[in-house]
Order: structure tokens, then C-alpha cells, then sequence
């Protein structure tokens, strides 16, 4: 078996703008998508590659406020059984969540030397700084 070959040089991508939320998320998907592009627009760090994982948090976080909303309304328990939505909950918490983490919206990810932007080139008191 002979395996593909190695690309000499991996060119990367260059930030893209975000523009305005496909058509075919829900009311709530959209609403994420204006609160958070312009902060990713900020940062400079999204690329065309990107944009699916920017779809699908706003697909979870959509799903996450529909499925509460039915919570509020019918409460833990339906018909004598816990609530399907608390699993769709669940699951759009956790999709939401590590999405969040890979577009840089976390505090952990936002740690990161990549998203932290300190505009400042200067090496510090570091001895070892060239």
C-alpha cells in the first residue's frame, strides 16, 4: 500500500470578512451570527475553512435556545417522562460549546497566542528574546 505524498509547502488561508448569516438558518442561529461576527471580523483569525464550524455553532445555539424555550414552556417532565428536548439540549449545549472553543469564544480559547493580540512586539524582560 503506498501512501499520498507530502506537500512541500502548505499555504495558508487569509481571513475572510463575514458578511451576513445564510438564508437558511433559523431566527435564532441568525441573531448569534450578527452578535458574534463582528467580533471574529475584529480578530481577523476566520478563514473560508472556518465558516462551516461558524454554521454549526450558530445551528447549535439555535437549537439550544428553541429546545430551553420548550423546557420553559412544558417543563422537565412530559406525559410522566423526562422532556426530549432536554436531550436535544444537551447535545446542542456540547456541539455549541466546542465549536465555541474552535472559533476562539471561549475564555480558555481565547488564551490562546493566536487570538490574544497584546499589539505589542516588544519581547519584554525576556534574556532569552533575540
Amino acid at each position: 500500500m503506498t501512501r499520498g505524498v507530502k506537500p512541500q509547502v502548505i499555504k495558508p488561508q487569509s481571513p475572510v470578512e463575514i458578511g451576513n448569516p445564510p438564508s437558511w438558518l433559523g431566527k435564532e442561529g441568525k441573531r448569534e451570527w450578527r452578535r458574534i461576527a463582528p467580533i471574529l471580523n475584529e480578530r481577523m483569525t476566520i478563514t473560508t475553512g472556518d465558516l462551516g464550524i461558524l454554521e454549526s455553532y450558530c445551528t447549535a445555539i439555535g437549537t439550544m435556545r428553541e429546545a430551553q424555550r420548550l423546557l420553559n414552556r412544558d417543563g422537565l417532565v412530559l406525559n410522566g417522562k423526562k422532556h426530549p428536548a432536554i436531550g436535544t439540549l444537551n447535545a446542542a449545549q456540547t456541539t455549541a460549546r466546542l465549536a465555541a472553543n474552535e472559533l476562539g469564544l471561549t475564555p480558555v480559547s481565547r488564551s490562546r497566542p493566536a487570538i490574544r493580540d497584546t499589539g505589542d512586539d516588544d519581547d519584554g524582560d525576556n534574556p532569552l528574546a533575540v
